[in-house]
């Protein structure tokens, strides 16, 4: 069934995103699901957001969201985040990022809930 409660979508991201599993993260996400990786881009479908999300992940550093709100609308839920990720740029320096994320999920056939839309600085 995978997730069953919209609320818990950011610390399952969290859990997978730190522990560097891409493919726990991907699963997380619809298979036609848009993306912001970035201000003013979008990708969509597995392929262009696990590709986007793997820039992410190269930092191989530490996310922390904080969950702000989930608003429920029967198979749909609105969640609002702040997060923060630590990690290692390609030249050795430290790098950190944040922003205040919203995400739209969607309640799927078998009950769980997964992510459509993800904007990490949707709500900057």
């Amino acid at each position: 069934m995978g997730i069953t409660e919209p609320e818990h979508l950011h610390q399952h991201f969290t859990s997978a995103f730190n522990s560097g599993d891409l493919d726990a993260v991907m699963k997380l996400y619809e298979a036609d699901a848009a993306l912001a990786p970035q201000p003013g881009q979008v990708t969509r479908g597995l392929s262009a957001n696990r590709q986007a999300l793997q820039q992410f992940m190269a930092l191989k550093g530490r996310i922390d969201i904080k969950t702000v709100y989930v608003i429920r609308a029967g198979d749909l839920a609105l969640l609002r985040g702040e997060w923060r990720l630590i990690g290692t740029g390609p030249d050795n320096k430290p790098v950190e990022m944040n922003g205040k994320n919203v995400e739209v999920a969607r309640r799927q056939p078998n009950g769980g809930w997964l992510f459509a839309i993800d904007h990490p600085y949707g709500a900057t």
